[in-house]
Formats: structure tokens, sequence, C-alpha cells
């Protein structure tokens, strides 16, 4: 590691999509405040994540990374956090079946509060106030008290970040995640979908084998009632990012304690800002969007300031193009990383380069775009010899008509019946399981089979 850097250094550079404060004393007091509270997670579990990376990137475990694309700290609640969960793990129980391998569960959640925005303002009837840009640092109200950026935001965010993961911490170890009783996965709003009936009959297949199992060996099956969810925001506002950044006992460099796994935008990837500065620098395994701007040799000057170690699970590329650009655009890159021997963990995200404006306004996805790129995705790193190792998705386990197609035939006419996103569109439940049984279909026919494992 260059030892010029530092959780500061970034600030020399020119960093893009940051809001500007009113008061420089108010946000600094606020920065000093989150700089000396507990961190939201720890080395131990960032390095565990890490290894599970490894192993994706290797092709012997896949990836499952999804969420909320801006999280609410007025809607941080119960029910909301149990509904995400739900929906990762019965994605993550379908590709587990079909693929046998582990799938790492990677949630955009406890701390995705900020979004990049095309424009700093916005105009309504005559008026322009500053662009929403994500609840920790304004609000979305069209008001100038609420879209002026609030260094108190900062701490809210934290505390409703702190809130959430200590909650799915719990679930996770308290029994919710036990395979005997899948029933606590359940949405009440779609139990009679096609989708979920398809679900319910694959658990009662696996539950009826894992208790064959256990009354063969006369022994519980201990490891099916817990579960690791891991915890992913963008990197985006980088005072926060410091205030979290610290070195821990016994461990050699800093780590972003605010989140398992940072991500750097499209936006905000420049070789010579300051985001890429600041992520250059900390032990966290790193995501960085790459799309159809992204050149051969500025991707190889990205992996070499980002890993020049070449550490195994430190680095996910995830490629977002565009159904109708994927094929022109991801076959250089990969190959350029193929040629220099770069360990990544090639991630698709089929959902950025897919947003259109439906004819009344709406920001939406078409789910037949979506599945479009992820496929050829696959098809694309099995041609090269190269592995896909997982996807990265915007999704809700809310009951959202916010991407139009899947199952329910959405149009867009639908969509103004539960849009409820304040910035990107998202999958729901139904067209989230949708994706995850297209996904273990690729999975399982690229299975070796037994004859090729051994």
């Amino acid at each position: 590691m260059n030892t010029s850097w530092s959780p500061s250094s970034w600030q020399s550079r020119t960093a893009l999509q940051m809001p500007i404060y009113p008061n420089e004393n108010e946000l600094q007091s606020a920065l000093h405040r989150l700089a000396g509270l507990p961190p939201l997670v720890t080395s131990w579990e960032i390095e565990t994540l890490r290894e599970r990376l490894a192993e994706a990137a290797s092709g012997n475990a896949f990836l499952l990374q999804g969420g909320d694309c801006t999280e609410s700290i007025d809607e941080c609640s119960t029910d909301g956090v149990v509904r995400q969960i739900k929906v990762l793990m019965q994605m993550s129980l379908v590709l587990m079946q079909a693929s046998l391998k582990r799938v790492v569960r990677v949630a955009r959640i406890a701390g995705q509060y900020a979004k990049p925005r095309s424009n700093d303002t916005e105009t309504r009837n005559g008026v322009t106030l500053p662009v929403y840009r994500g609840d920790i640092i304004n609000r979305s109200p069209f008001t100038p008290e609420d879209r002026q950026p609030n260094p108190e935001l900062l701490l809210k965010g934290y505390e409703r970040a702190a809130l959430t993961l200590n909650f799915i911490r719990a679930l996770c170890v308290g029994g919710f995640a036990d395979l005997h009783h899948p029933e606590n996965w359940d949405l009440d709003f779609c139990k009679d979908s096609q989708i979920a009936r398809q679900f319910h009959q694959l658990v009662d297949s696996i539950v009826e084998s894992l208790r064959f199992m256990e009354t063969v060996t006369g022994k519980a099956q201990s490891e099916t009632r817990s579960a690791e969810v891991f915890t992913s925001h963008e990197g985006l506002h980088l005072p926060y990012e410091q205030a979290q950044t610290r070195q821990v006992p016994r461990r050699e460099g800093w780590y972003n304690l605010s989140t398992h796994l940072p991500w750097i935008g499209y936006r905000t990837a420049q070789l010579d800002g300051a985001h890429i500065e600041y992520f250059r620098g900390i032990c966290n395994p790193v995501g960085c969007k790459i799309g159809a701007d992204t050149k051969p040799d500025y991707l190889l000057k990205l992996l070499e300031i980002l890993n020049p170690h070449r550490i195994p699970g430190k680095m996910l590329l995830i490629h977002r193009f565009g159904h109708q650009k994927i094929q022109d655009y991801l076959p250089p890159l990969v190959r350029v990383v193929q040629g220099a021997g770069h360990p990544v963990l090639w991630v698709a995200d089929p959902m950025h380069g897919n947003t259109v404006s439906s004819p009344a306004g709406y920001k939406t996805r078409r789910f037949e775009d979506i599945t479009s790129e992820l496929l050829q995705a696959f098809d694309i790193h099995q041609q090269l010899d190269s592995h896909l190792g997982g996807v990265h998705l915007e999704l809700t386990g809310d009951n959202v008509t916010e991407c139009t197609g899947g199952a329910r035939g959405l149009a867009e006419t639908d969509l103004h019946r539960a849009y409820k996103t304040l910035v990107d569109p998202r999958l729901n439940y139904e067209q989230a399981m949708e994706i995850a049984f297209l996904i273990a279909q690729r999975l399982k026919q690229n299975r070796p089979s037994a004859d090729t494992a051994h």
C-alpha cells in the first residue's frame, strides 16, 4: 500500500457528486461526533466476506447482491427490513438448490442512503432547488428547507443503519433463517401467486431431504439454522465514509467499518478522482461499476490502483451496459482482464443500463430487457472461458409496480398503482423471484457433471 494514503487524502482530489453544505462548522461537528461512534461492522466480518467473494470469483460460490435503490430514514421499520431479507433468503435458496454452491448474500441495506444524480438542481413550476441526493444528505419533498443539505442527517442515517444491521443479525442467528421453518420467509401479499407456489414446491422437497438426512444421521443439521447476510452501499459521501474508516487491533491497514462491501459508482470512477483515491487505501472488498464508456486500458489502470497486490476476493467488477450494448462492450473488457491475470469477481448489473421513461413520465425498466442483458452476460462469459460469479439487482419486498413486465404482465399504464421509489425503479417480489429461477436454470446447466467433477 502506498504510504502516502490516509483516510483523508481524497480531500486533495476532485470529488464529484458531493453536496454543498451551507455551514462548514456544522458539517465538521457532525463528522466529529460520527467518528466517535462505534463501528457498524467488524474487520472479522469483512475478511470473511472477502473469502466468500474469492470463492465466487473462482466459480465455487455465487454472489447475490440486492436491495433498495436508496433507503428511507423514515421507513426504517421492522416490516420493511424483514421483507427485504425474506426476498434475499428465498432467492438464495433457489440458487443454492440449482447450483449446489454457497450463495453469498449481500444486501443493499444499512447504509444505502446516498445516490448520484445527473443534475445538481431540479426545477418545478419555475422554482429551482438542489436535487434530492438521498436521506443522508437532504430530503425528497420539494421545499427549500428539505432540499438543503443537512449534516445532522449523517448521524440519523448512521443510527438507522445501526438499528437495521442489529435487527438483521438477530434474525439471522435467532431462528428466522432456519430451513426447518421456511414459512418464516413468506410474504403475505403474494402467497397465492404462481411464483410463490413454485418456491414452496422447491422448499418442500428441500425440507423433506433435510429431515431424511437428520433421520439417517441421528443429528440435527445445525448449519441450516442460521445464515450470513452482509451489507453494502455505494461509497458516495466520502466525509461519511472517512468518519467510519479505522485501524483495528492486530490487523494491518484501514477498514471502512460502515459496511462490509462499499462500491464505486459509475459517475465517480475517475482514476485521478477523490473516490478512487479513497477506495484504494481500504482493506474492504471493493466493487466498481463499469459500462459502455469503460475502456480496456482504463480498466487495467483501475485494477492496478485498487488491487495492486492482486488479492483474491478484493475486487468486484459490476458491469452495466444495457441489453443492446453488452455484446459489443463486455468481451473486450473480459479479455484484457484475463490477459493481465487479475483475480476479479465479475458481477452482472442488468438494471442500470436498461432504464427508460414511460409516456407518463415514470422512470422504469422493462423486465424483458433486464433478463436479456442477464442471459447475454452468462453467454459471453461462458464463450470467453470466463465466469459470471454474481448478480447485482435493485429489488424490494414491497408490492410495488415500478418495472414493467414479468409474471403479472405489468404494463406502463400500471406503474401509477404502486410507484413508491424515490429514485430508481425496483423489481417487486414476483419479478425478483422470476430472476432467481432464471439464474438458477443457468447455474444448473453450467453445473459440472458427476463424471467431469471426478
